[in-house]
């Protein structure tokens, strides 16, 4: 686990990937601060439209910039890559070789794809804070106004952000157990990766169908944005709750069908 964490964090492109995730905040943050415009109240990703009264709200606009297609795509690229690429490589059965069962070496993937999910969305989240305070506006009051319009202490919006913050971790679990099983079926990093984002344009695309009603609790991007309900007064928890039970079952189901298929899976071919 030490060895994938390390090459996470040696490899280039973990920190390419952590750049251009925090582009689109980075433009956005210079372009309303040269402007003098955000989006009007209701419109645009959640907060955007509160940033120039108060700039410390841009680190939670930011990660409802990124969450809905760049922080997936990233992941979705991580995770394809992460027994694929040794395949491809060649170098996976090299790793077996060594005293190490393969469960381990799945468990070992998964928690990398995981640590590359924390390091990016604190990334996003530092970066956009730190822009917020430097560029856009400087609240003259103690609280922040939520959601809700009642007004939160900076305690409050404290948790609250490091709530949202572990929210988008999350809410990421699902798109990394598809991945790492996607991984594990094809030999191809790309494949696998592209497979990845097919599903979640698929989940997107749903999610507008009346005719699909009925399983849209159960899509894996039902619930992302769920985490605008932390900075409501009081919190509303129900979508929440539910988001964190989906990703959860997610996780569940789809590592396991990964370890069950990489378990019988001939890596001599």
């Amino acid at each position: 686990m030490r060895v994938e964490l390390a090459k996470l964090v040696r490899r280039p492109r973990t920190w390419l990937t952590i750049l251009l995730l925090n582009a689109l905040p980075t433009f956005v943050a210079v372009l309303v601060s040269v402007t003098g415009v955000s989006a009007p109240p209701g419109e645009g990703p959640a907060f955007l439209s509160a940033v120039l009264a108060n700039g410390s709200l841009f680190s939670v606009a930011a990660l409802a910039i990124v969450l809905p297609l760049f922080l997936p795509v990233a992941v979705a690229v991580v995770g394809g890559d992460s027994i694929a690429g040794e395949v491809q490589s060649d170098t996976l059965r090299y790793l077996l070789v060594r005293p190490v069962s393969r469960l381990r070496l799945l468990i070992a993937k998964l928690v990398s794809i995981v640590a590359f999910v924390v390091l990016a969305t604190l990334a996003v989240a530092v970066v956009a804070y730190v822009e917020g305070r430097l560029l856009l506006g400087k609240s003259t009051t103690t609280g922040v106004v939520s959601v809700s319009g009642t007004t939160l202490s900076q305690g409050q919006m404290l948790e609250r952000t490091l709530l949202a913050f572990g929210y988008v971790v999350l809410a990421m679990l699902g798109v990394a157990a598809i991945a790492l099983l996607l991984s594990t079926m094809t030999d191809s990093a790309v494949a696998a990766a592209l497979g990845t984002i097919g599903f979640l344009i698929a989940s997107t695309v749903l999610l507008g169908l009346d005719a699909a009603d009925s399983i849209r609790p159960y899509l894996l991007t039902r619930y992302w944005l769920a985490f605008v309900d932390l900075f409501r007064d009081p919190i509303r928890w129900t979508d929440v709750v539910h988001g964190v039970l989906a990703q959860l079952a997610y996780l569940v189901v789809f590592a396991g069908a990964a370890w069950a298929n990489f378990a019988t899976r001939d890596i001599n071919k």
